[in-house]
C-alpha cells in the first residue's frame, strides 16, 4: 500500500525538471514536510554510506538528485528512476535531519507549526513533529508526535500520510528535545499564555472540555462502533490492554527521562484496569 501510493506519487512532466530536482522535489504537494538538505552534505559521500545496498540504480539516482543526469538517459526509464530519486533523497533527508543544520531547518518548520497542531483538546494547539516508526523504507507512513502528551498522530492529509516515515526516522523528534530542551512542552497548563487555550469556545464553559458523563459516553459509542459484530461482549479493560503504547527512542534507546514517567503511567494504568475488570466483573 504505501509503496503504490509513492509510486503514484511520481508523476509528474518534462518541465518539472527545467529547475533543480530538489527544488522541484520541495515545491510538488505533500512534500512539505521536508526540508532541503544541502548539497555539501548530499555530495560527501561518506555521508551516504550504505545507501546503494537500499536503492536501485544508486548512481543514476543520484546523479538525477545532483542534476547531473547524461541527457541521453533513456526518457522512458525516467519515470522509474525517479521513484528510486525519492527514496535515495528520503534516506538522506532521514540522516540530515538529525544533524545539528538539519536540526536547525527543522526547528523553523516547527517554530511555523508547518506539520500541524495537536488534535487533543488539552494540548491546546501543541505544535507536532514527524516520526517514523520505523527506519526500514515501505513499512510505515510518517506519523505525527506530540511531545505534550508524547502520543503520535496520524496525519490529516492523504497527501501526508502517503509519506514514508523512514525518510523521518524515529529517533529525530526526541533528538529535537534533547538538542532544545527549551522547547520541551509542559504536561500540563497552557502551552503558550500569550495565545490561550486553543480550540475551546469560550461560551461553552468547563463542561466543554472534559465533562465526565459525555467522555464516558463517547468511549461506549467508540466501542461499540468498533465491535466486529460477532455477539462478544464489549469488555473495556480488555480494550484498554490491548491499545498500543507509543515509546520514544533515540537511535534505539529509550528515552530516560520518558522511560520512567512511562513506568509511572502503566502502574497507573494497570490500577485502572484493575478497577475496571472489578466493576465489570460484578
Amino acid at each position: 500500500m504505501l509503496r503504490r501510493a509513492v509510486e503514484d506519487a511520481s508523476t509528474g512532466s518534462d518541465s518539472d525538471y527545467s529547475n533543480s530536482w530538489i527544488s522541484w522535489f520541495l515545491s510538488s504537494k505533500g512534500n512539505e514536510y521536508f526540508c532541503e538538505v544541502e548539497d555539501d552534505y548530499i555530495l560527501d559521500r561518506f555521508n551516504l554510506t550504505g545507501l546503494n545496498t537500499e536503492v536501485q540504480n544508486y548512481t543514476q539516482a543520484l546523479d538525477l538528485i545532483t542534476d547531473n543526469l547524461d541527457d541521453d538517459f533513456q526518457e522512458e526509464l525516467r519515470g522509474t528512476l525517479d521513484i528510486q530519486a525519492r527514496l535515495l533523497y528520503g534516506l538522506i533527508h532521514a540522516r540530515w535531519i538529525v544533524t545539528a543544520r538539519g536540526l536547525a531547518k527543522m526547528l523553523d518548520k516547527y517554530k511555523k507549526a508547518d506539520f500541524g497542531r495537536c488534535p487533543r483538546v488539552l494540548c491546546q494547539g501543541q505544535p507536532l513533529l514527524p516520526v517514523g516508526l520505523t527506519d526500514v523504507p515501505y513499512e510505515k507512513s510518517v506519523k505525527l508526535y506530540c511531545g505534550r502528551c508524547e502520543d503520535i498522530y496520524s496525519p490529516k492529509s492523504s497527501r501526508h500520510g502517503s509519506i514514508d516515515g523512514a525518510y523521518f526516522g524515529t529517533s529525530f523528534p526526541h533528538l529535537l528535545f534533547l538538542v532544545y530542551p527549551a522547547l520541551l512542552p509542559p504536561k500540563s497548563g497552557p502551552a503558550d499564555p500569550a495565545r490561550g487555550v486553543v480550540g475551546i469556545n469560550p461560551g461553552a464553559g468547563a463542561a466543554a472540555v472534559d465533562d465526565p458523563r459525555r467522555r464516558g459516553a463517547r468511549v461506549r459509542d467508540e466501542l461499540v462502533e468498533g465491535a466486529d459484530g460477532l455477539g462478544e461482549a464489549i469488555n473495556t479493560a480488555s480494550v484498554a490492554l490491548r491499545a498500543d503504547r507509543y515509546r520514544p527512542r533515540i537511535f534505539g534507546f529509550q528515552i530516560n527521562e520518558v522511560a520512567k514517567l512511562q513506568r509511572w503511567q502503566e502502574a497507573m494504568r494497570d490500577r485502572q484496569v484493575a478497577r475496571l475488570e472489578t466493576l465489570e466483573g460484578s
